[in-house]
């Protein structure tokens, strides 16, 4: 099989490498839109059905030469991806400049200096962030006003946003957002807000909506800190979810579930995680450490509730596999002394955290000292 990546551009575009492909193979598949693009070859045209993957696995079982088209660069959010995780042997990939290149060239943008998300993957606000430049990759005429409409909502009506169509080809077309926009279109936003959410761990507490129940801003940044985000977190005992969406706002590879047995905390959970760029954060509404059953091992825990009750610490430092690490906060002396006990017995930091915040008294300012909170955080042996 031979996957070759095909642009606006059409025939005119393929190097010789990818025009021979074509012209051998016995079959080539692709969209309407790629195949329209072809002269007359000697193959059978296929387009391709929907679901497209059944289509796909009965080609490579065929025995037949196959030459799949792909948009642009095969590799990138394409069907050649999908094609190598299916572990077909001997495929031959020839790609083509993709949007992004493209895009990028048109603009005069460092391809390096780019964040590219698309339309079908991970939620667009999770990308926004001041000062950032990213390219969407679309699904049709309909997404550059879907993106505008993003932006204003997460109040990034500032950014700049430039629509590009039908790139290297005749009818290419660059521009801000329009009425008439072709299907075939990426979306290039540079970020700009008047008052942007910072990017770092700790955001401002009144971000989340909450009813008190709230790992505080300057503990947040201590806790993430410790918890040094990268693969999936429990977030045990929830409360508003701030540590598990800010997780997930670290890094777009960082996943987090969230465990809370307040059916209406879980709810709010929801809510912030989606307000706040991250809605594929997983709730689960019950008690641990049963909730914890039959989840995913993580990375990490956040035991941020729940720390006195019989069996959390416990099953939470089980699911662990080795180098995994366990952060849990305490402001009671009972959970401290929980604390106190698992330090002794595996080791790692304790640490205390105090904070006080300026707050009126009469007619000048003072400090209102906010309850002190233990850490303690831990890595599993990795023997």
């Amino acid at each position: 099989m031979v996957v070759v990546g095909i642009g606006a551009d059409g025939w005119a575009g393929l190097g010789e490498p990818a025009r021979e492909a074509v012209a051998k193979a016995e079959v080539v598949a692709g969209s309407e839109r790629q195949l329209a693009l072809l002269p007359d070859v000697p193959g059978e045209l296929r387009p391709w059905p929907a679901p497209l993957l059944p289509a796909l696995r009965e080609l490579l079982d065929s025995g037949r030469r196959v030459c799949v088209l792909a948009s642009g660069d095969p590799m990138h959010h394409g069907i050649g991806a999908t094609i190598a995780r299916l572990g077909v042997p001997g495929v031959r990939v020839i790609p083509h400049p993709s949007s992004v290149s493209l895009a990028c060239a048109r603009l005069g943008w460092p391809v390096e200096s780019v964040t590219v998300v698309s339309m079908v993957g991970r939620p667009l606000a999770a990308v926004f962030a001041p000062g950032r430049r990213f390219i969407v990759l679309s699904e049709g005429s309909g997404s550059p006003a879907v993106v505008a409409g993003a932006l204003e909502s997460a109040g990034y009506d500032q950014s700049s946003l430039t629509v590009l169509e039908q790139l290297g080809g005749p009818g290419e077309r660059i521009g801000p957002l329009r009425d008439d926009v072709d299907p075939l279109n990426v979306v290039a936003v540079e970020c700009r807000s008047a008052d942007p959410l910072p990017i770092v761990p700790g955001l401002p507490d009144d971000a989340y909506d909450h009813d008190g129940q709230l790992t505080k801003r300057e503990v947040r940044a201590v806790v993430m800190a410790f918890l040094q985000p990268n693969g999936l977190l429990w977030d045990v005992g929830g409360g508003a979810g701030s540590i598990a969406v800010e997780w997930m706002r670290a890094d777009r590879s960082c996943r987090a579930v969230t465990v809370e047995r307040d059916p209406v905390r879980a709810a709010r959970i929801a809510g912030n995680a989606a307000r706040l760029g991250v809605p594929g954060l997983k709730v689960v509404t019950g008690t641990a450490p049963q909730a914890l059953a039959g989840l995913e091992p993580p990375d990490a825990v956040f035991i941020g509730g729940g720390l006195t009750t019989e069996g959390v610490p416990e099953a939470c430092w089980r699911a662990l596999g080795p180098g995994g690490r366990l952060v849990a906060t305490a402001v009671t002396v009972e959970s401290e002394a929980v604390l106190a006990a698992w330090h002794r017995a595996h080791g790692g930091d304790l640490t205390r955290l105090s904070v006080s915040r300026a707050a009126p008294v009469g007619g000048f300012t003072g400090w209102r000292p906010a309850m002190p909170v233990t850490i303690w955080s831990a890595r599993k042996d990795l023997t």
